[in-house]
């Protein structure tokens, strides 16, 4: 119920009337039935944007940290992430990721919308990242079809460490549904998955415009991190 309030009375027409979103192909969301939006990440802000705008209910996979802070404001948080509509997946150890699968497949039995970011976190230089394999796993096993997303412009009002997003006009793009079906029964074929995973991510890509990276972002991510490590001036 809470869901439906925050998204209609509260947080939906505020985050609309302050970046009064540009939103193109929002009629490649199936009305009913179980569907993916597989979207890039490039800012806290996605969260909620993007369901703001979409008519259906749509529940997304969240890292786990979200839920589990210390304190008033740790449970707050909880409480707000649990409202609406996010679900919490430990990503750490090697069974995070079919954790991950179980939750997403758990809400596609139910016929709903699945929002899923395949980089696996955020961009941190605006960059597109290499996908990781899941959303082709629960695609393929939950024959159910992809609908690419591209928020354009959310990194520039939020980026990496700026709590307080610029009001600014940003773009959310929905590319039409794409069907996997001939990959039925090949979700545990490593060359079936990863071809489906580069698939949406092209999509997403032609979408977004952004310049592509054939990495894993956290990948990257901790390698600079390592690197500043070395070498503290870098920073500057």
């Amino acid at each position: 119920m809470f869901y439906y309030v925050l998204k209609y009375v509260i947080l939906g027409p505020l985050l609309r009337l302050l970046f009064r979103p540009r939103i193109e192909g929002l009629e490649h969301i199936p009305e009913e039935g179980a569907a993916i939006v597989a979207g890039n990440h490039l800012s806290f802000s996605d969260h909620f944007l993007m369901p703001a705008i979409i008519k259906r209910r749509i529940t997304f996979l969240a890292k786990a940290e979200y839920f589990t802070g210390p304190g008033l404001k740790g449970r707050l948080t909880a409480a707000f992430f649990h409202s609406a509509g996010q679900i919490p997946v430990d990503r750490s150890g090697k069974d995070a990721g079919q954790a991950a699968i179980r939750e997403g497949l758990g809400v596609l039995s139910k016929g709903e919308l699945l929002g899923i970011y395949p980089e696996g976190t955020r961009s941190h230089d605006g960059r597109l990242y290499k996908g990781k394999v899941g959303v082709a796993v629960m695609a393929i096993r939950a024959q159910v079809p992809v609908v690419p997303c591209a928020m354009v412009g959310t990194f520039e009002i939020q980026p990496p460490g700026k709590v307080v997003p610029r009001i600014k006009q940003v773009t959310i793009r929905f590319g039409e549904p794409m069907d996997f079906s001939r990959y039925a029964g090949m979700e545990n074929q490593k060359a079936a998955i990863r071809a489906v995973t580069d698939e949406i991510m092209y999509a997403i890509l032609g979408l977004s415009g952004q310049e592509y990276v054939d990495e894993y972002a956290a990948k990257v991510k901790a390698a600079q991190a390592e690197q500043t490590k070395k070498f503290p001036r870098l920073r500057r």
